[in-house]
């Protein structure tokens, strides 16, 4: 799809629009700035295509060689990844970025499963915690080669060193911009790595 096009199907109706938007990029008045528009609706259009395209194949060779779904992986990573290993249910659909139904429904199927617990919070009566199991982190242990082995293979083969260092580096920018500043930037960095 091109930038044209891009902007035809993603740009709102033109009462609140941008003048921006409105005109193709040889109307801007800088051509640097037109370019740089452009670059990053493709960059934009870019990353969308390869999360779309990357994510069921990551979860394809997660899930046929361990029988365990990436959200599933995904939950167990985020509780693992905790000091206490434990999260309140909302605290792990944030960190997850799942709705807090689906999480929740996630969490019961795991519990199933004897992967995770579940419990009331003490702190909030009206909270449940999401709690990671022995049998969970065993199986995490067992499913983070195969993920990180796909991530190698499909994601970071394709980029040199400058080029994973940049896009850390701008999407961790992004991130922050977004990030609600209670207490400063994190700077964190992203835990999808960490074992």
């Amino acid at each position: 799809m091109g930038f044209n096009n891009y902007v035809r199907l993603h740009i709102p109706p033109f009462s609140t629009m941008c003048a921006r938007t409105l005109f193709p990029p040889a109307l801007y008045s800088s051509t640097m700035a037109a370019d740089a528009s452009r670059l990053g609706i493709d960059v934009w259009e870019s990353m969308l295509r390869v999360h779309a395209a990357l994510v069921p194949v990551l979860a394809g060779e997660v899930e046929a060689q361990t029988r365990l779904p990436l959200s599933w992986y995904d939950v167990l990573f985020e509780l693992n990844s905790t000091d206490g290993k434990r999260l309140r249910m909302q605290d792990l659909g944030d960190r997850v970025v799942l709705s807090r139904t689906r999480v929740s429904r996630i969490v019961d199927e795991m519990v199933e499963a004897g992967l995770v617990e579940k419990s009331p919070d003490p702190e909030d009566g009206r909270a449940s915690l999401a709690i990671i199991t022995r049998n969970g982190r065993a199986t995490l242990r067992r499913a983070a080669p195969v993920y990180l082995k796909a991530i190698d293979e499909h994601f970071t083969t394709h980029l040199q060193e400058r080029e994973l260092q940049a896009l850390q580096s701008g999407l961790q920018r992004i991130l922050d911009s977004l990030t609600p500043k209670t207490t400063g930037s994190t700077n964190e960095q992203p835990r999808v790595l960490k074992r």
